[in-house]
């Protein structure tokens, strides 16, 4: 299920806020949400372990000059089968799909479950917190690093040993097709 998540894009219309409203302020009472920024992670289009760690970056706090581990400075997200496809997940809960690829990424401490509060999913552009000022969060642009010289030298003489392999299958169906025309005439 996870390589299948990875390499899945992301399609559902999600928002994910970091907010607060009388509903979901449900267990924020003991976090002190003074000088916190609130952020928008727009989901649509996005590959779900990219979204996620991009995500649990922030509500760790880890993209601020102040992090450190032992505090938990991270901003406001908002946004019993053993076994569930992403597909069945998808169609009975969008939501927790996200939810729990975020939580699985953040450290296992005890800052977990505060952080796990903090991030607030909603479906659609529709949320609870417009009188918040809110930023959109962009992500970063991703960059694919080029293979290595060597390794693509390998890659292009496995091509060609595949090429040629396949050239000489034809080849030898070829003439053997040619010996039984000529053993049956």
């Amino acid at each position: 299920m996870a390589s299948q998540a990875a390499a899945t894009n992301f399609n559902c219309n999600l928002k994910a806020i970091f907010a607060s409203s009388s509903k979901a302020l449900a267990g924020l009472r003991r976090i002190n949400l003074e000088g916190l920024r609130w952020k928008v992670f727009d989901a649509k289009g996005q590959v779900l372990g990219r979204l996620a760690s991009q995500i649990s970056t922030v509500v760790q706090g880890k993209d601020k000059p102040t992090y450190a581990p032992n505090r938990d400075d991270g901003d406001m997200y908002v946004g019993h089968l053993k076994e569930r496809s992403l597909k069945d997940q998808l169609a009975r809960d969008p939501t927790e799909v996200i939810r729990k690829a975020v939580l699985r990424m953040l450290p296992r401490n005890k800052l977990r479950d505060d952080r796990d509060r903090k991030l607030r999913i909603f479906t659609g552009s529709e949320h609870p917190f417009g009188d918040r000022p809110l930023e959109p969060y962009v992500m970063p642009p991703r960059t694919v690093r080029e293979m290595r010289p060597r390794a693509r030298r390998a890659m292009i003489r496995a091509q060609k040993k595949a090429e040629q392999q396949q050239q000489k299958d034809s080849d030898t169906s070829k003439g053997s097709k040619k010996n039984k025309a000529e053993v049956s005439a």
